[in-house]
């Protein structure tokens, strides 16, 4: 799995903000600023019930400090988050340089056929 699965899934956790907890839950896009990137999703689904979809692939997401792990492999990959505004850049994890996305709308519903992804630390993969 590549850097980009790893930046999309940091798109679904939530953030700290004034001292509390508040989810980043809506659809992201790709900064097309930063450049061509052929390498990952355009477009990240973030959803309140810790899923989160790219393309064909859908994961599970939390927040842990300042960081967004995601559920790949049967295991967790933490990066390095940050929000400023409606945007939204992670680092570090799988990823070689940075990626920022913009939040461009509230979240799709995750299909009934589409099942979250099972947590490493308490399902069985």
């Amino acid at each position: 799995m590549g850097g980009w699965i790893a930046g999309v899934t940091l798109l679904l956790v939530p953030t700290l903000a004034v001292g509390q907890q508040q989810p980043i839950v809506g659809t992201w896009r790709f900064d097309a600023k930063q450049g061509p990137r052929s390498d990952g999703p355009r477009t990240v689904v973030v959803r309140p019930d810790s899923s989160a979809s790219y393309g064909t692939e859908t994961v599970r997401w939390r927040i842990v400090g300042d960081s967004l792990a995601l559920a790949l492999g049967g295991e967790w990959v933490n990066y390095r988050m940050r929000m400023k505004r409606k945007k939204l850049t992670l680092s570090g994890g799988d990823l070689t340089k940075p990626m920022t996305f913009q939040l461009v709308g509230p979240p799709s519903p995750r299909p009934d056929t589409i099942v979250v992804p099972p947590d490493p630390d308490t399902e069985p993969t």
